[in-house]
């Protein structure tokens, strides 16, 4: 291929990303507000696009969109406006490794899962900017508490992948899903498995580990002085980053794309949202805990549990 028809196959692909992105969100946020409103025996959003009120989300986008966008007077301004960008940017890159198919990924690269890893870990610089660069002391506060969370979740996270390496003997998505044939890696795999879905919760900022934005305690935490668009992309890349973590549990966990009968993108979608729903039960279940719960989780039982299972796999093997 050319230089320019190269240039035109990436520009494609980043364009199918940002429309999935982009309709993914619309689709989340509705949902759940009505998993959220059966849980709690609410109604949820009925009025606006009759019978289940799919129009409300686009009527709240168009009247987001159409809110002043403010920079304070006091805000350090090249943070404040770059720190929505650095955030958004992750979330569109670790989409290049994720395999919905056999065939159906942009690139299979051989380090695949350390490349989410990464990607995924810049998350918390842009929280940090935003939250220093917004010079308002709640901003820095939830900053503050995004920058301990890293501390205490990433380790976990990372040692209950290790496991799923081992048997796959290869750090390619597609290599792991290739391994999980005829046997899904939750069944060799529970211990990592619930380590890696408590410590994903944590990266997601979601209850009960929602410390850096604590509306309750910090008025809304590291965006409390964003509007319009830059606060758009700050909610767009949170739900975002629910589909990737569970896409990626998805790949590492629960056999990626395969299944019987249905078209393997079927199956790879049907389990992604499976443990999206599982994520948004655990939010409307459940109360936040404090920063020093959450780090004494992280280093008092998922850091031993993922040691223990590492042992195990370990044992498996040999």
């Amino acid at each position: 291929m050319t230089t320019t028809e190269l240039l035109w196959d990436a520009l494609a692909k980043v364009a199918l990303i940002l429309a999935f992105i982009s309709l993914n969100a619309l689709f989340l946020i509705w949902a759940e507000r009505k998993v959220s409103g059966f849980i709690q025996r609410r109604l949820g959003p009925v009025r606006v696009g009759r019978p289940h009120g799919f129009l409300q989300t686009i009527a709240d986008v168009i009247k987001l969109l159409s809110k002043e966008d403010v920079v304070p007077g006091p805000a350090d301004r090249l943070l404040f406006i770059l720190a929505p960008v650095v955030f958004f940017l992750p979330a569109v890159l670790v989409y290049v490794v994720v395999p919905i198919g056999p065939r159906a990924v942009i690139s299979d690269l051989n380090i695949g899962i350390l490349y989410v890893i990464a990607v995924t870990s810049v998350g918390v610089l842009s929280i940090f900017m935003a939250g220093w660069g917004s010079n308002n002391k709640w901003a820095l506060l939830g900053s503050m508490r995004a920058a301990a969370a890293l501390i205490a979740y990433e380790v976990p996270v990372v040692l209950s992948v290790i496991g799923v390496i081992m048997l796959a003997g290869s750090l390619s998505l597609q290599d792991v899903i290739r391994a999980q044939d005829g046997l899904w890696f939750i069944l060799l795999q529970p211990l990592g498995f619930m380590v890696y879905i408590i410590g994903s919760l944590a990266e997601l900022s979601r209850i009960p580990f929602d410390l850096n934005e604590a509306e309750s305690e910090l008025v809304a935490g590291f965006n409390v002085e964003y509007s319009g668009l830059r606060w758009a992309l700050f909610f767009l890349v949170e739900y975002s980053n629910i589909v990737v973590v569970s896409a990626v549990g998805t790949a590492l966990f629960l056999g990626g794309w395969r299944g019987p009968f249905l078209p393997p993108v079927v199956w790879f979608l049907l389990k992604t949202y499976l443990l999206v729903f599982v994520i948004m039960w655990i939010r409307w279940t459940l109360p936040r805990l404090r920063i020093d719960q959450l780090t004494g989780l992280a280093w008092k039982f998922l850091i031993p549990v993922a040691l223990v299972n590492i042992g195990i796999t370990g044992l498996i093997l040999l």
